[in-house]
């Protein structure tokens, strides 16, 4: 079963190889600016004085009035993904092999730089999984659909939904990874000038179902509401001052199930000093679950410092966090910290391991040779509390509390990326996980190896 599932995976890995450097689909444009962003509506388009010049380019830059211009694009995702020992356990059959696809279209309106329409579609597509998550398949969906309004040159205005991601995204990212992104029903006002941005919001999380046009919305069981402040102190000093408040029904952590409401304070420093960069931040958070009051907190370190050997030039990174878990299920405190909407791929793209309950230690190197990126990192991870369980990145109690044993486990993981032109691309993505004293005695004793080959057209 392994050797079959592996030998399909390489074909595939090569037929895309082939395919994308050859194929000449999507060339380069002539454009003086044409940026794509991870959130599309931040797009950097300007063609210069003499405008676009072809019909893709006039595709990006509609003129429908002297001030009035209709941007369209999109971009699909190809990802073969497969695992052997997906749960540690080789007894059972746990090795599979499975094809994800993403297609998102969306157009930009805009008239006199003070108002937008931007509209996105989703659709996304996943074949030979058997269980499958509210983040693998939704075939047609609204993934953005919001109006801004800049009310003067420092004030906006944005009703509608929108992928949000704030500061490092450490606690509201889009969700990247997976293969449906995470939107929000939200009331959002915006102060920006040069130095300083403050974003206050309200949102209501988008629930992903499988069909056409079926997401649930406006759901109030689970809301959040914040204020979040970027201040640019100098071009090498910055800091994000933030509050989050979640309410969410019926939430369960390892002391029980019941609602959850809490407020998370954080403070982010990030910048540069000499050749180091760093990002450092800190939240508590505080509220109540049930009878329980809710006192949790995390700090997470990150510093990166240019290198050069023989030749090579690269950057060597280290990220340490320390995320608090409950020491007791029996007393009326809850210390489980609540990543609140992270990353879906919090430690790589094998997405095992949440951030709740957890101490790890993260060292990496990054490089370039040529046109290919390359990335390695090995993570150690321990429980936090011998208390609390372990939680999947979702937030969902994946492994529970059975034992008395703190370490997890080993990860390494590598990423070598090909950047064809700004429209294509290709990622392949390995990862081995060790099980540790903990999973060992959860009766999880088997080594876990995923990859994920990523193909990738923005248009």
């Amino acid at each position: 079963m392994k050797t079959r599932l592996f030998v399909w995976f390489s074909i595939w890995v090569f037929g895309c190889n082939v395919y994308g450097q050859e194929s000449g689909l999507l060339v380069e444009s002539s454009a003086e600016f044409l940026n794509f962003s991870l959130l599309r509506q931040q797009d950097h388009i300007y063609f210069g004085e003499a405008g676009p010049n072809d019909l893709y380019e006039h595709l990006k830059e509609i003129c429908l009035g002297e001030q009035t211009t209709l941007s369209l694009g999109g971009s699909y995702r190809s990802q073969v993904e497969g695992f052997i020992n997906e749960q540690f356990n080789s007894a059972v059959d746990q090795d599979d092999l499975w094809h994800l696809n993403r297609l998102m279209a969306h157009a930009h309106f805009k008239i006199d730089k003070r108002f937008e329409l931007f509209a996105e579609l989703n659709s996304s597509f996943i074949t030979s999984k058997d269980n499958l998550a509210p983040v693998d398949r939704d075939e047609l969906a609204i993934n953005q659909l919001f109006v801004s309004y800049w009310i003067d040159p420092q004030w906006n205005l944005l009703v509608g939904r929108q992928n949000m991601r704030m500061g490092s995204g450490r606690l509201v990212d889009i969700r990247e990874g997976p293969n449906v992104r995470l939107s929000f029903d939200m009331a959002q006002l915006k102060f920006k000038d040069e130095n300083t941005e403050i974003t206050a919001f309200y949102a209501i999380p988008v629930r992903p179902a499988a069909g056409i046009f079926d997401n649930d919305a406006l759901n109030t069981t689970e809301t959040l509401a914040g204020i979040y402040w970027t201040q640019n102190w100098s071009e090498n000093n910055n800091t994000d001052l933030y509050a989050f408040y979640k309410q969410e029904e019926q939430k369960t952590w390892n002391s029980g199930t019941a609602d959850d409401n809490r407020l998370s304070l954080g403070v982010r420093h990030f910048g540069n000093w000499n050749r180091l960069r760093y990002n450092n931040e800190f939240v508590i958070q505080t509220g109540d679950f049930g009878t329980q009051n809710i006192f949790a907190w995390t700090a997470s370190f990150n510093i990166e410092h240019p290198v050069k050997v023989l030749g090579i030039e690269g950057t060597l990174g280290l990220k340490t966090e320390a995320i608090s878990g409950d020491t007791s299920t029996t007393d009326n405190r809850l210390g489980t910290f609540d990543g609140l909407y992270p990353r879906g791929a919090y430690f790589g793209r094998v997405a095992r391991i949440g951030p709740s309950n957890l101490i790890d230690f993260h060292p990496y190197c990054n490089t370039e040779i040529g046109p290919v990126a390359l990335s390695l990192d090995y993570v150690a991870f321990w429980r936090f509390s011998k208390e609390d369980g372990l939680y999947g990145p979702p937030l969902t109690l994946d492994y529970p509390d059975v034992n008395d044993s703190r370490f997890i486990g080993h990860q390494i993981g590598t990423i070598a990326g090909l950047e064809i032109n700004r429209h294509i691309a290709f990622e392949l993505e390995t990862n081995l996980i060790f099980p540790g004293d903990f999973l060992k005695n959860s009766g999880l004793n088997d080594t876990l190896f995923h990859a994920v080959f990523t193909t990738e057209i923005k248009f």
